[in-house]
């Protein structure tokens, strides 16, 4: 692969370029509303909506939140927040109450941008409890004791704009205050090394860090996801990951318009509505988690669709299956899928199979080292390097390792050492080829269908139930995704609850997807000599206990 060439330009500057190049040609289409935009028109209405978002008080380096599904009204924030130097922060759209509060409280929120809810969740109630004085404020002007930067909530969802919000609508008129003149100066002033988002994980501790990635981290990882894909102005990606993760934000958005490919966004993610989409729109490409792409590939009407279109896209955010990726090549014609391997902190690729690679390497391995992006597999004791073909931990360093976490600088030094690696917590074998295998996590967090789950949150939120004495959770094989959580719960003397008691704790408590599937209730957990719990043998027990055998030795890469 040729050399990278990096970008140095703002993701405002990109969008404006591509609207210069392809001014009358479609960027963006949704399938299921009314908003279809050229390049040309796109890139206009940002700067009208980051013109609204300065008649409002925000400022280049302000942080606006986005708690919505892949609605139109969040490429504008993000784009519109970008073009006038703001820092948009990504919502994960399942938080609950405890999330969200903690979320807009350590990202030191100026603005919020929501939609009115989620799979039964209200957003607006949420909101509403979190900050009783928004009902009784003037919109734009909120003074909240609990989150006192928080002055704006926007309201970009469905009917009648709840008190005390402003209606996103309102932001096309409220632009009218703000002189282009003052606009643009602001948004000539932006550099691409500033940061322009900041993603929440849970990474390594169970409170999520906020990573801090720059305009330069994500265009550039974005150009190469792009690149190895064989993207062109020619191609036609229908995006079915929500945007607030770096993979629909990323992998997604990003080599999107770093290669002037137009985009069919899907709100959120029906296997039929993704199946109408592709075929309808003659797309060429298609992103998913595993599970989205099992999801098509068991349809009972998957035999009537014709994907003879189909070209290439992503699989990635948890461990593909090898079976789903030879499925996907053979009857969805994606004969160029690839895989993307890495995390956040880094942007976040690392690795990438390309579409010249045999079917073999990207259906076992998560490719090579990206252009620009130096990668090494560590001894995680010793920290030494390991020979290809041993297990060891890692570890990346280069263009795409973000800034840091907002406000924790010794997590920040904890990730990154002196030398500037990123260390991942991820298990790898590289062998002499280069390419790399993923084959476990140093760490326990459980990545459930390309969503990371941190135990110890979980943990934390079950010690309070009153009949729980001690609990330990942990992932469990799943065909379906990747992992599933398992609850394994010791109970205080006499005390009895049952399986539905502790799911229904966690649904009160905390997102969907965090939800236990097996409760284990049990009476001792496996310790070691020095009284640690040994979570890899709890693992074993739990794959005899629920008979995850079959699950258990599904090949992925």
């Amino acid at each position: 692969m040729a050399t990278q060439k990096f970008m140095e330009r703002t993701l405002g500057e990109q969008i404006a370029l591509m609207a210069e190049k392809y001014p009358d040609d479609v960027m963006i289409n949704y399938t299921d509303r009314d908003y279809k935009r050229t390049w040309k028109e796109f890139n206009e209405e940002c700067e009208i909506i980051a013109r609204g978002f300065m008649s409002l008080g925000l400022k280049k380096g302000s942080h606006i939140s986005i708690w919505a599904t892949n609605v139109p009204a969040w490429l504008l924030t993000f784009f519109g927040s970008a073009k006038m130097g703001g820092v948009l922060v990504t919502v994960n759209t399942s938080y609950k109450i405890f999330e969200l509060e903690y979320q807009l409280r350590q990202s030191d929120a100026d603005a919020i941008v929501m939609i009115d809810g989620y799979k039964g969740t209200s957003y607006i109630d949420i909101v509403n409890e979190l900050i009783p004085e928004l009902k009784d404020s003037e919109p734009g002007n909120l003074c909240s004791d609990k989150f006192p930067r928080l002055k704006s909530i926007i309201y970009a969802g469905e009917g009648e704009c709840p008190k005390g919000m402003v209606k996103f609508d309102d932001l096309y008129t409220l632009a009218e205050n703000t002189p282009v003149s003052e606009f643009e100066a602001v948004r000539d002033s932006c550099d691409c090394k500033e940061v322009v988002n900041i993603q929440y994980t849970s990474g390594t501790t169970g409170f999520p860090k906020g990573v801090m990635l720059t305009h330069y981290n994500i265009l550039n990882n974005g150009q190469t996801i792009g690149d190895s894909m064989n993207f062109t102005h020619a191609d036609k990606l229908c995006i079915t990951v929500p945007f607030f993760h770096c993979f629909g934000m990323v992998l997604a958005l990003m080599s999107c318009i770093t290669h002037g490919t137009g985009f069919v966004p899907i709100d959120m993610y029906k296997p039929q509505k993704v199946m109408d989409a592709l075929v309808n729109e003659k797309c060429t490409a298609v992103h998913g988690v595993p599970t989205m792409f099992i999801g098509m590939l068991e349809h009972p009407d998957f035999d009537k669709y014709d994907f003879s279109n189909m070209r290439t896209g992503i699989m990635a955010g948890s461990p593909c299956p090898v079976k789903a990726m030879e499925d996907v090549i053979e009857k969805m014609h994606m004969s160029e899928i690839v895989i993307v391997f890495g995390q956040t902190e880094a942007s976040p690729g690392c690795t990438m199979t390309r579409t010249t690679d045999s079917i073999e390497r990207r259906c076992t391995t998560v490719g090579r080292a990206f252009p620009g992006v130096e990668c090494k597999v560590i001894d995680p004791e010793t920290g030494k390097e390991v020979p290809d073909g041993e297990i060891g931990e890692f570890c990346a360093r280069g263009y795409n390792i973000m800034k840091g976490y907002y406000k924790m600088p010794e997590a920040t030094a904890q990730a990154i050492d002196e030398d500037g690696w990123l260390h991942s917590g991820d298990l790898v074998m590289r062998d002499s080829e280069g390419y790399f295998k993923v084959t476990g996590r140093l760490k326990d967090m459980i990545i459930r269908g390309g969503e990371n789950i941190y135990p110890k949150e979980l943990e934390e939120c079950l010690y309070h139930h009153p009949q729980v004495k001690d609990v330990q959770v942990i992932g469990v094989p799943s065909k379906k995704y990747g992992e599933e959580v398992c609850a394994c719960v010791i109970l205080k003397d006499g005390e009895t609850a049952t399986e539905e008691d502790i799911k229904e704790y966690y649904k009160n408590n905390v997102a969907f997807f965090k939800i236990p599937k097996y409760i284990w209730f049990m009476d001792e957990f496996p310790m070691n000599a020095a009284g640690k719990i040994k979570k890899f043998e709890l693992r074993d027990m739990a794959v005899e206990q629920f008979s995850l055998q079959t699950d258990n030795s599904i090949e992925t890469a």
